[in-house]
């Protein structure tokens, strides 16, 4: 492992945790080969992380989880990326949504607590079903259109269909958002519920291993404390420090991707030079940028998780939230950059379907369509810069 890889470790916990993760990543890698090939899941992928306690790293200390820091969130995120960028995206959901949940508290503290211990004790996996594919990203003010009906016994009946339900193969827990009586709700729904169901609808030419299929819910019947949220506004709308799983994701592919061209690069010797393309200078030069590209996106990943650290539960914390935002859109840009680099380097070889390179291309660009939207980004730091000019008195 490069000194590139692990120059952000901290502490000794860390980089023991860290050293597991990067070794179950790279037994990965041959399996994510396969998996995107065939559009299939890469099961083993999951069962090797419960087996690691993985899921339960962000689980609440109180509840038997070892309560990771948002910094160390995104350390692991990152390493587990270069192994299986798909994975590590669906884990980053599951993780970052015990950590969502523990950060703000919005249900009862009963049913997080039930949820936690189910995840530390069995390693039970849970995301949120919320994109329909009728009203559009939540973030952009989409409602949902999935109903919810209170039965006269006190349960509720479920209708609709959700879209991009990540690791639908493998989800103990759905976290259902709902219209019930004008309001927007959240209902978790356990897998084997009764009407619940997975529609493999997943065929893209990205992310394939992520089994974002769609969740099916006909006529579904919960108990009343299966309704856990229910307000006017979604809580999980609101910025939240845990996305910052996803530029961790794709810097991770980043990072795969500089390796693969740093292997071909050694490897590859054309007849028509004394020495292998390593060495000659325009390939240099690209890999010259891609080290300072990767350099100044991962510092600034890395700053802003560590602050967020420093100031959560104080009120200054709030003023994270446009650079939460543009930590993702900063290092998607970077990320996509260092790809098409790769890509030039190793040439019409990264091509080949048996080439990692072709893949990773195409999944570092699904970042694109991860929360925050890139345009969102931009909009709210030019209206923070415009707070500033009419607050300020220039001399």
């Amino acid at each position: 492992m490069s000194g590139l890889e692990r120059m952000f470790i901290r502490t000794s916990e860390q980089e023991e945790r860290f050293s597991l993760i990067g070794e179950l990543a790279d037994t990965f890698i041959e399996g994510v080969q396969a998996a995107d090939e065939s559009n299939s899941f890469a099961y083993p992928h999951i069962d090797a992380l419960r087996k690691a306690g993985f899921p339960a790293y962000t689980v609440p200390s109180e509840w038997g989880g070892l309560d990771i820091s948002l910094y160390e969130f995104v350390l692991l995120q990152e390493r587990l990326a270069q192994g299986d960028a798909a994975i590590a995206l669906g884990m980053g959901w599951h993780l970052g949504v015990i950590f969502d949940l523990n950060e703000k508290r919005p249900w009862n503290d009963e049913v997080y607590a039930a949820l936690c211990r189910d995840v530390v004790e069995r390693g039970a996996l849970v995301n949120r079903a919320a994109t329909e594919a009728d009203s559009g990203s939540p973030a952009r003010g989409g409602k949902p259109r999935t109903t919810a009906e209170r039965l006269p016994d006190g349960a509720y009946r479920l209708n609709g269909r959700k879209t991009f339900t990540m690791l639908s193969p493998v989800l103990d827990y759905f976290i259902v958002t709902a219209v019930l009586d004008d309001s927007e709700t959240e209902f978790l729904v356990p897998r084997e519920t009764a009407g619940l169901s997975i529609d493999p609808t997943w065929r893209m030419v990205g992310m394939r291993g992520t089994a974002s299929h769609d969740l099916v819910l006909e006529d579904v019947t919960v108990p009343e404390d299966a309704l856990v949220y229910t307000a006017k506004k979604a809580y999980h709308q609101s910025p939240s420090p845990y996305l910052l799983h996803i530029p961790a994701c794709y810097l991770g592919i980043a990072l795969a991707a500089r390796k693969e061209a740093l292997k071909f690069a050694k490897a590859y010797q054309p007849n028509s030079l004394p020495h292998a393309i390593l060495y000659a200078p325009n390939v240099e030069q690209q890999l010259g940028q891609i080290d300072l590209e990767l350099s100044v996106s991962r510092h600034y990943l890395y700053a802003i998780a560590a602050r967020w650290d420093e100031l959560r539960g104080r009120p200054e914390a709030s003023t994270l939230i446009p650079e939460l935002a543009a930590v993702k859109a900063f290092a998607l840009q970077t990320a996509q950059s260092v790809v098409d680099k790769a890509m030039r380097i190793v040439g019409a070889h990264g091509l080949a379907q048996s080439h990692p390179l072709q893949r990773l291309y195409r999944d570092v660009r699904f970042g694109l369509h991860n929360p925050p939207m890139e345009d969102l980004v931009i909009v709210q730091l030019g209206k923070r810069a415009v707070r500033e000019a009419e607050e300020t008195e220039w001399r």
